[in-house]
């Protein structure tokens, strides 16, 4: 595998590089904590959740519901502020006997809000889970749709453009970046105040557990992606008899050593690879998009549209910061690729127009934008412990952009508020469960995702005994489960109508890759 070798070649020379200033204390005892999280799902269950129509201005069919669920603010103060999160649910399609309870899913972030996942019961892929199950998403703590969204800036200057993107900053620049990142990080500060400190993973998994109780379900039954796989798997940790099945699909390494400014750093080499797999595709269609037969040329016609973009932005909007932002998607999701190469392919022939449409700034998202980057933020920040001086990132990020060029210093620079974060730091809970203390549940992953790379999947296996991981091999999409592999979702399937995983795990051929779009 071709990231493997990568990350041979990296492994001793960035991630022994690290040094982190510590953690400061959390203060509220963890026993605190657990009494309050009892104690909010006692009061969920009691009080259920009103699930009426939702409001207007969501647009969302008549089929889904919404409704609100209180969770605490500080779990170790469960009677002081309360936070509510909206919900959503259809309720199951198949016969009342068949009912196998509700569903809830998190698509990751963090700072993503999965208020629409019920609608996805009307796919075929999905009729038969949705003929068990109510499907049920929600908006966590600090994500618009919640009562309390996150904000760190004015989202009118989050989507400003057109911004710069370079490889390999110089220290102009980079000194920008750091002014940036501490005005970020003091704009959330002074917006969230002291509450600031409570979005963390934990209480993320605690909220799903008062969640859970609020559905009147005995044991939750729980899809996470990317990010939600983090806190699932805090949640398996924490209440490891409250589980009845859970999916992980695209997996977060739950080590504690790699939370999260080295995880970060791996995905950025691993965006290395699937940034090669997209132009070694666009090479092999040449004859449609004229961009050079090897994937070396490719890279030329990219370095070209981003210098000609910092001297004269695509529509006054588009530089090269919003060009590396859209064929960023590229490496997340293979249905990107064929639109992308259009863009650039369009542009050296001179119409900048497709271009200009995929990756212009979109006022009408600014506000959801910025908040999922506050949200995202503050996760993060207070997850774990991150080093306090540049210059650490500085080493760090110098070496591994020298071998992945592509995302290393814009992740860096995406993170680096958290090396001026006001607010306290966490230690990462040590991920596990004992033999026989969970469930069997199910492992979703693609061997060369990016965003989350595979020995994210390999150590959450490891971690939680008994659990089975499915492969999709030699593929990159972010997000397998659902997304039209028919043995992935075959595997999902049958775990989540019949809790059977294939034993400690299965292989899934590749989807096959995307058909060029002709441009003519």
């Amino acid at each position: 595998m071709r990231t493997a070798a990568l990350y041979t070649s990296i492994g001793s020379l960035v991630l022994s590089a690290l040094t982190v200033a510590p953690a400061a204390a959390w203060e509220g005892p963890v026993d605190a904590e657990a009494r309050g999280t009892a104690i909010a799902a006692s009061r969920a269950t009691a009080a259920g959740i009103d699930f009426v129509p939702c409001p207007e201005e969501e647009m969302l069919p008549d089929t889904l519901k919404c409704g609100t669920v209180k969770v605490p603010l500080d779990y170790a103060e469960p009677d002081g502020r309360q936070l509510e999160l909206t919900v959503s649910r259809t309720l199951a399609t198949g016969p009342a006997k068949d009912r196998q309870g509700a569903l809830v899913y998190n698509p990751g972030g963090p700072g993503a809000s999965s208020i629409t996942f019920p609608l996805a019961g009307e796919l075929p892929d999905w009729k038969e889970i949705a003929e068990a199950y109510d499907l049920v998403g929600y908006a966590p703590r600090g994500v618009n749709g919640s009562s309390a969204p996150l904000t760190c800036q004015d989202p009118a200057a989050y989507t400003k453009g057109p911004t710069q993107a370079p490889t390999h900053p110089t220290q102009e620049y980079k000194e920008q970046r750091i002014a940036r990142a501490k005005a970020y990080a003091q704009g959330c500060a002074q917006h969230a105040g002291e509450a600031l400190r409570h979005y963390t993973s934990l209480n993320n998994a605690r909220d799903l557990d008062v969640l859970r109780a609020a559905l009147g379900e005995p044991g939750l039954t729980f899809m996470g992606a990317s990010y939600g796989t983090y806190f699932g798997a805090l949640y398996a940790t924490l209440f490891p008899s409250h589980v009845r099945r859970m999916v992980f699909d695209s997996v977060v390494d739950p080590d504690p050593e790699q939370i999260w400014y080295r995880s970060n750093m791996n995905q950025s080499l691993a965006f290395e690879s699937r940034w090669e797999d997209f132009r070694r595709w666009v090479a092999e269609h040449d004859d449609v998009y004229h961009l050079g037969a090897t994937p070396e040329s490719v890279q030329r016609h990219y370095d070209e549209v981003r210098a000609e973009l910092a001297v004269e932005p695509a529509g006054g909007k588009v530089g090269p910061g919003q060009l590396h932002s859209a064929f960023l998607g590229a490496g997340y999701y293979d249905d990107y690729w064929a639109m992308r190469a259009t863009a650039l392919s369009e542009y050296v022939r001179g119409n900048p127009e497709p271009l200009i449409a995929q990756a212009s700034p979109r006022a009408v998202a600014a506000e959801d934008n910025e908040n999922a980057q506050a949200v995202y933020t503050a996760v993060e920040c207070n997850d774990a412990p991150w080093p306090e001086d540049f210059e650490v990132w500085d080493r760090d990020h110098t070496a591994l952009a020298r071998i992945a060029p592509f995302e290393t210093w814009d992740n860096a620079f995406t993170n680096l508020p958290c090396a001026f974060w006001s607010a306290p730091r966490q230690r990462p809970l040590e991920v596990g469960t004992g033999w026989g203390e969970l469930p069997p549940v199910l492992i979703l992953a693609a061997e060369r995702d990016a965003a989350t790379p595979y020995q994210g999947a390999l150590e959450l296996r490891k971690r939680l005994p008994g659990s089975s991981l499915v492969t999709e091999r030699n593929a990159g999409t972010h997000g397998v489960g659902g997304a039209g592999n028919p043995c992935v979702d075959d595997h999902l399937r049958t775990y989540l109508l019949t809790g059977h995983v294939p034993g400690r795990g299965a292989d899934c051929a590749a989807r096959a890759e995307p058909n060029p779009v002709s441009l003519d």
